[in-house]
C-alpha cells in the first residue's frame, strides 16, 4: 500500500483540526465523503467514457472533479476565499438542483441524491484546498490502489463508531462476513438490505460472490445483485461511495424508508432471494407508520416491523440471515408472539447464533443474535449455539474488535451438529417447534450463564427493563384467560 494512502485519514484530520468549521468528528468525516465521492465518481466516468462514445456526464463540465480539484501546479488551481465561493455557491447549488426524472440511469441519478443533504462545512478556503489535495493524490484508476483504498474506506466507516450517534449504521465487518459466509451467495442470486446503513452487508456478499464470477454473464449477473435501502442521508452517501469502490457502477441503492409501504402490497417482483440485515432496533415508530403493517404483526419496536418486511419479501425458497437483540428473542408481548408464529409457522428457522455481549461495542452493550432462516417450509426444529467470548478477551471494544476468526467455533460446529453442555449450561441445543410454542414463543435459549451478565448503561437497562414488564403483563394476561375460560368466568359482566 502506497504512503499516500496508509497517511491519507491522518493528514486529512491535521489539516481540519485547524478549520473553525468543522466541528467534531461526524462533521469531519461527512466533509471528507462528498469529495470523496466526486473524486471515486470521476474515476468511474473515465472508464465509462472509454466505454461509451456517446457518454454524457450528468455533472456540468466546470463543476466535474478534474476540471475544478486538480491541481496541475501550474498556479492556477483556484484557492481561499475564490475556491469557497465555487463551491458554496456554484458546485452544491449547481448539484443539488441537477435534473432528475424516473428515466435518469441510476449511476448518474445518484449524484443529486448524494448531494441533496451534503454540507461543505469548511470555512477556510487554503485548508479546503489542502484536503482536495491530499484526495487528489488518490489514484482510482489503478486497480490496486483503489483495492487499497477500500480498506482505508472501512477504516473511514469504523470510525463512525466514535463519532457519536452516527455509531448506529456501522456492523462490525467480522459479523457481516460470518453472515455472508453462512448464507453462501451464487451467481444469479438478488440480495438485499432494508436498512443498509453504509453498505456493509452488500460489500460482504459482494467480497463471497466475486470469487464465483466464471464468465461475462456471470459478471453481468454479479453487477445486479445487490439493493439497498438507506433513510437517513449520510449514511446513504457513504453507501453509494462504498459500492463504486467495490466495482459496482450501477449501485441499486435507494434513499427511502422501507417502513413507509404496506407489506401487503409486496408483489413477487419486490421480494429477494437473500436477505441479510441488522435491523435498527430501540426505536419506537410512530403511529402511521403501524398502519402499514397487519394489525396483528404492528409492533411499536422498529426491529419488529423489519422482521415483518423481511417475511413479506423473502422469495420462496428464500434465505435470511438477520440480526436481532435479546429483546426480541424473549418478548412475549403480543405482537413479538405474532411475528415468531409467522416465522416458525410459514419459515424454516434453522439456527439462532447468540453472539457474546460488547460486538457493538462502544456504542450499545446490549446483546444480540443471528437468526437464520428461510422461505421453504414451516419450521421443524431450530438450533440454538452461543458463541462465547474468545479466550484473553474480556470484552469487544474499538481497539479490539470481533475478528471473522471469532466466529471460527461457530463455522466449525454449522457443518457438524451436535448438542453441547458447558457446566451445567446448554452451549448448543436442538428445539423442536412444538418445544418452542411451548414455551411461550419465548426463544432465550442456549444463553450466557448469569454470572457473566454486564452492567448496561442506564437508558438501554430501562428499556430492557420495559421489554421485560411489557412481556410479563402479556403472560399474566394469557394466563389470566385461560384461567376465567376453564372457569367459564366472564370477568366484564362481574365488574
Amino acid at each position: 500500500m502506497s504512503t499516500n494512502l496508509t497517511s491519507f485519514i491522518k493528514s486529512i484530520r491535521d489539516i481540519m483540526r485547524n478549520d473553525a468549521g468543522i466541528n467534531g468528528d461526524a462533521q469531519r468525516i461527512e466533509q471528507i465523503v462528498w469529495m470523496l465521492f466526486l473524486k471515486v465518481y470521476d474515476a468511474k466516468e473515465e472508464d465509462w467514457e472509454m466505454d461509451d462514445d456517446d457518454y454524457v456526464s450528468i455533472i456540468p463540465e466546470k463543476y466535474r472533479w478534474s476540471n475544478w480539484a486538480h491541481d496541475d501546479k501550474s498556479g492556477n488551481a483556484m484557492t481561499g476565499d475564490e475556491l469557497l465561493d465555487f463551491v458554496n455557491n456554484g458546485l452544491f447549488p449547481e448539484l443539488k438542483r441537477l435534473e432528475v426524472s424516473k428515466n435518469t440511469p441510476i449511476k448518474q441519478s445518484i449524484v443529486k441524491t448524494t448531494f441533496e443533504d451534503a454540507n461543505n462545512y469548511m470555512k477556510d478556503g487554503v485548508l479546503l484546498r489542502q484536503v482536495i489535495n491530499v484526495i487528489d493524490s488518490l489514484d482510482f484508476g489503478d486497480y490496486d490502489e483503489s483495492h487499497a483504498f477500500g480498506e482505508i474506506y472501512e477504516t473511514i466507516l469504523k470510525e463512525l463508531q466514535s463519532a457519536g450517534s452516527s455509531g448506529e449504521f456501522y456492523t462490525p465487518r467480522a459479523v457481516t462476513d460470518f453472515m455472508a459466509k453462512m448464507i453462501n451467495p451464487q451467481i444469479g442470486e438478488k440480495m438485499a438490505d432494508f436498512a443498509c446503513g453504509t453498505g456493509g452487508f452488500l460489500t460482504s456478499w459482494i467480497k463471497e460472490l466475486e470469487p464465483k464470477i466464471k464468465t461475462t454473464e456471470d459478471r453481468d449477473a454479479f453487477d445486479n445483485s445487490i439493493y439497498g435501502i438507506e433513510k437517513k442521508p449520510f449514511p446513504y452517501m457513504l453507501c453509494i461511495t462504498n459500492m463504486l469502490l467495490h466495482g459496482i457502477d450501477v449501485p441499486k441503492i435507494e434513499h427511502g424508508n422501507s417502513l413507509l409501504h404496506n407489506v401487503l402490497d409486496y408483489s413477487d417482483d419486490d421480494k429477494f432471494d437473500v436477505i441479510l440485515m441488522n435491523p435498527p432496533y430501540g426505536g419506537n415508530e410512530k403511529e402511521d407508520v403501524k398502519n402499514h403493517f397487519p394489525s396483528e404483526l404492528a409492533s411499536s419496536e422498529t426491529a419488529d416491523l423489519f422482521m415483518s418486511v423481511i417475511m413479506y419479501r423473502l422469495k420462496k425458497n428464500g434465505r435470511a440471515a438477520v440480526i436481532l437483540p435479546d429483546g426480541f428473542l424473549f418478548g412475549t408481548d403480543n405482537a413479538k408472539v405474532a411475528i415468531k408464529k409467522k416465522l416458525l409457522n410459514e419459515f424454516n428457522l434453522h439456527t439462532v447464533i447468540r453472539m457474546p455481549h460488547s460486538v457493538f461495542a462502544p456504542y450499545t452493550s446490549i446483546t444480540t443474535n443471528i437468526l437464520f432462516f428461510d422461505n421453504t417450509d414451516s419450521t421443524e426444529e431450530t438450533w440454538f449455539y452461543r458463541l462465547d467470548m474468545p479466550e484473553g478477551y474480556k470484552n469487544f471494544s474499538k481497539t479490539k474488535p470481533m475478528k471473522l476468526e471469532h466466529f471460527k467455533p461457530a463455522i466449525d460446529w454449522w457443518n457438524n451438529r451436535e448438542e453441547i453442555n458447558e457446566d451445567g449450561f446448554d452451549k448448543s441445543k436442538k428445539f423442536t417447534k412444538k418445544e418452542i410454542e411451548d414455551n411461550g414463543y419465548n426463544i432465550d435459549l442456549c444463553g450466557y450463564p448469569h454470572e457473566e451478565e454486564e452492567i448496561l448503561p442506564p437508558k438501554e437497562l430501562i428499556q430492557q427493563y420495559q421489554e421485560k414488564r411489557k412481556s410479563l403483563n402479556d403472560e399474566i394476561d394469557r394466563i389470566l384467560e385461560q384461567i376465567t375460560d376453564i372457569l367459564g368466568i366472564d370477568l366484564e359482566e362481574d365488574k
